[in-house]
C-alpha cells in the first residue's frame, strides 16, 4: 500500500467515524497539522505514528482488523446506487474511495473521495440515520439498518444480502441474536440490542481437527460479495472422505433444505457444534456418538453448491464463528 493510499484511507476514516487522525494532517490544529496550542506542524508525530500503524497492519496480516459497520453502511449505500461492486467488508480501501468519488461527480459536489455530509445526503435514504440513533424494526431502511446487518453477521447471525433494508431475514437474524445475547426478543433493535452488539463477537472454545486431509480453503469465513459467508469452503474432489473434527453426538444426518444439501451436524458439548454440508453421502446416523476422526460422509455438491466442496461451519450456542480460529 502506498503512502498516498494510506493517507487517503485515514481521511476517509475521519469522515466516516467522526474522529481525527494525526496522519491525515487534518487534526485539531487544522489542515496544516498544527498543534492544539498553536505550535508548528506535527511532522515528528506523524513520522512516528506512520511506522507504528504500518507495523500494526502487518501484524494483523489483514486489513479486516479495521473492518467497521460504519464503512460497511457506506459501501451498502454506494452499492445501492450501482457505484460499488466490491465486497461489503467494512474496510475503507481504494475501491470504496473510488466509489465515493464517482458518487460525488454524479451529485456535482466536491470530488475528494471523502464521505462528508453532502456525500451522505447524495446517498438518499441509504445515507440517513446514524447507527443507534433510532430503534430499528421490520420495514426500516437506511444507513443504520445496513450497519445493523453487518454487526449481526459479524456476531454470527448473517441475514442474507447486506442491503440496508430490514426485511424478514434480518428480522429473524435479529431475534436469534437477541435470544442468544439474553436481551428482550421483540424484533426491535434498541438500547439493549445495541449494547449487546458492542461486545466482541464470539469465538470457538474447543480445538478441532481438519475434517478433510489435505485441506484447501477455497472461500474463507466472512464477507463475500454483498453477503456474509458463515463458514469455510474446503475444496476437494467428489467422494473425498469427511471426518468428524471432534468427538460428539450426531444431532442431524439427513437432507436439509435451505441450500445445505446432505448435512451432518455434530454436537460437541459446551454449546459448540460443527456442520458439514453439501455431502455426496452420509455415513452416520442421528443419535450416534463419534470419536474425532471418524468418517461421517464424503465431499459432494448437493444443495446450493456450484462444485464439489465441503462447507464447514462452527457454531457457538447458535452463533457462527470462524472455524480457522479452532483449527491447527
Amino acid at each position: 500500500m502506498t503512502r498516498q493510499a494510506i493517507m487517503g484511507t485515514y481521511v476517509l476514516y475521519e469522515h466516516v467515524f467522526g474522529v481525527n487522525c494525526p496522519l491525515s494532517g487534518r487534526g485539531p490544529g487544522g489542515a496544516n497539522g498544527a498543534t492544539a496550542n498553536g505550535g508548528g506542524p506535527m511532522r515528528p508525530r506523524r513520522a512516528l505514528v506512520l511506522p507504528l500503524v504500518l507495523a500494526a497492519l502487518a501484524a494483523t496480516g489483514s486489513a479486516h482488523a479495521a473492518a467497521t459497520a460504519r464503512v460497511a453502511a457506506l459501501q451498502v449505500g454506494l452499492y445501492s446506487h450501482g457505484l460499488y461492486r466490491g465486497p461489503i467488508d467494512g474496510i475503507a480501501g481504494p475501491a470504496t474511495r473510488r466509489a465515493v468519488r464517482r458518487l460525488q461527480l454524479r451529485a456535482r459536489i466536491a470530488v475528494d473521495g471523502v464521505p462528508g455530509p453532502q456525500t451522505r445526503r447524495a446517498l438518499g435514504r441509504f445515507g440517513r440515520h446514524p447507527f443507534g440513533s433510532r430503534p430499528l424494526r421490520r420495514g426500516r431502511i437506511g444507513w443504520d439498518v445496513a450497519a445493523l446487518q453487518f454487526e449481526l453477521a459479524a456476531h454470527g447471525f448473517p441475514s442474507g444480502a447486506l442491503d440496508g433494508i430490514l426485511g424478514a431475514r434480518t428480522d429473524a437474524a435479529l431475534r436469534r441474536f437477541q435470544k442468544w445475547s439474553a436481551v428482550r426478543v421483540d424484533g426491535v433493535a434498541g438500547r439493549g440490542t445495541f449494547a449487546a452488539l458492542a461486545a466482541p463477537p464470539p469465538r470457538p472454545t474447543l480445538r478441532l481437527s481438519w475434517p478433510i486431509q489435505p485441506a484447501s480453503v477455497g472461500s474463507p469465513f466472512g464477507p463475500r460479495g454483498d453477503r456474509f459467508h458463515s463458514g469455510i469452503d474446503l475444496v476437494a474432489p467428489k467422494g473425498t472422505p469427511v471426518y468428524a473434527a471432534r468427538g460428539g453426538k450426531v444431532v442431524w444426518a439427513d437432507w436439509a433444505e435451505g441450500g445445505w444439501g446432505f448435512l451432518v451436524v455434530v454436537d460437541h458439548g459446551d454449546g459448540e457444534r460443527t456442520w458439514y454440508a453439501h455431502l455426496s453421502r452420509i455415513d452416520v446416523r442421528k443419535g450416534v456418538w463419534l470419536d474425532v476422526g471418524v468418517r461421517i460422509g464424503a465431499v459432494g455438491a448437493t444443495g446450493d453448491a456450484t462444485g464439489p466442496h465441503l462447507h464447514f461451519e462452527v457454531r457457538v450456542r447458535g452463533a457462527s464463528v470462524d472455524p480457522l480460529l479452532a483449527l491447527p
